[in-house]
């Protein structure tokens, strides 16, 4: 593990976990459970572009949602409702109107608890380079807090499979606070993304419930 020499960093590091994973991709075969299995090989890509190659910080993970794929499409598109099924995100702002295309941008909140440093938010601005519907997205976008800054590109993929839609997800992050230890910040991206899909399973199979048959 490389040595971090600031305990401020250190601190703020491990104030988000979850906080990291949610900045930008694709994700590995779930368990017999349904939870997210870490996957490792080639990299999940939408429209021939993937995560940052040269990232130290990379994360790949997938699972298996029991949902129609219009379901999941729509719960990972509507970005403005994020809020109501992923509890770590504060507010969403959509920076354009329409169709959620290639060019989107939108700006997001989480909170960071007081460590060292007063309590702060950060905040997260992305930006859609490739999209194709119900089947893949890639974003990509800084994450800024006090003391912190974290440049992430995620890529996702939907495909279906009997009985769902296996998502899969890959995310990068650069900048010198996370690349001061990378085996922490990886640790720390891999909980993030795993919540996330766990999240995602239970909304799109919730959803799926209660629609009338």
């Amino acid at each position: 593990m490389t040595a971090i020499r600031s305990t401020g960093i250190r601190a703020t590091l491990l104030t988000v976990p979850l906080a990291l994973a949610l900045l930008g991709t694709a994700a590995a075969p779930a368990d017999a459970a349904g939870a997210p299995a870490s996957r490792t090989g080639d990299s999940v890509t939408c429209r021939g572009k993937g995560v940052d190659p040269e990232a130290l910080v990379r994360h790949r993970s997938e699972i298996v949602i029991h949902a129609p794929l219009r379901t999941v499409w729509a719960l990972q598109t509507d970005v403005e409702r994020w809020p109501s099924w992923q509890s770590p995100v504060e507010t969403v702002d959509r920076l354009d109107h329409g169709a959620f295309r290639k060019g989107s941008a939108f700006r997001w909140t989480l909170p960071l608890p007081p460590n060292p440093t007063p309590a702060t938010s950060l905040e997260i601005t992305s930006t859609v380079r490739q999209i194709e519907r119900g089947s893949c997205i890639r974003w990509n976008g800084p994450a800024i807090g006090e003391g912190l800054r974290i440049d992430g590109v995620h890529v996702w993929t939907s495909t279906p499979v009997r009985g769902g839609v296996r998502v899969s997800t890959e995310e990068t992050h650069t900048g010198a606070q996370v690349e001061a230890d990378v085996p922490t910040a990886t640790a720390m991206l891999r909980e993030g993304l795993e919540a996330w899909l766990r999240d995602l399973k239970a909304a799109a199979e919730a959803r799926t419930r209660h629609q009338p048959r």
